[in-house]
């Protein structure tokens, strides 16, 4: 079950990225389904309806919008070619309509991501392994899968989201928060 949904991923990531064909929000949307539908057979998630889960949401999802920020400013200095690939992240949205893409964002691609990553992957991996070694395979897969855009910067923020919103579960263990902070910051961010 962990490994398929990992296999699963894989392939949809590798579609989403590596077939030229098709507008790429649409193709995320799809995975992103796919692999949270495959989830939900094996696993009701874990969500609770609390005001308080909502504003922890929205304040890690300001946070991490910051640390971006603070990244966008450094990466240059340190990777050569930086900003043409943060400028190759962003026109994977040229052409599109921009309220599908925050629609899409907001109403699938967060919620759906966090869902699988976080409310299934992440806690089955924390009960095989343990919390610290399942959060950072959870970081690590997740980060991982976007190997298949063969873009460094985009591999980057996966990771460093990855590891925000994987430490954020570990503390919180609240899905509202999780999906909170990724439909609000994705659907910014971009």
């Amino acid at each position: 079950m962990i490994w398929g949904a990992v296999v699963l991923a894989s392939i949809c990531w590798a579609i989403t990225f590596g077939w030229s064909d098709g507008n790429f929000w649409l193709k995320i949307g799809l995975s992103v389904a796919v692999v949270s539908l495959y989830s939900l057979f094996w696993k009701k998630p874990n969500l609770s309806f609390h005001l308080r889960s909502f504003a922890w949401g929205l304040l890690s999802a300001f946070i991490l919008y910051f640390i971006f920020l603070l990244g966008n400013k450094i990466a240059p200095a340190i990777l050569p070619g930086a900003k043409t690939q943060v400028g190759g992240i962003y026109s994977l949205g040229a052409g599109s309509n921009r309220v599908l893409i925050f629609l899409l964002l907001f109403f699938i691609t967060g919620p759906g991501e966090e869902i699988f990553w976080r409310g299934f992957l992440q806690d089955r991996l924390m009960e095989r392994w343990g919390n610290i070694r399942g959060s950072l395979m959870t970081t690590a897969l997740y980060a991982g899968v976007h190997i298949f855009s063969w873009n460094l910067m985009l591999i980057l923020a996966a990771l460093v989201a990855g590891a925000f919103w994987g430490l954020l579960y570990l503390w919180r263990r609240d899905l509202l928060v999780q999906i909170t902070s990724h439909s609000f910051w994705s659907a910014v961010i971009f």
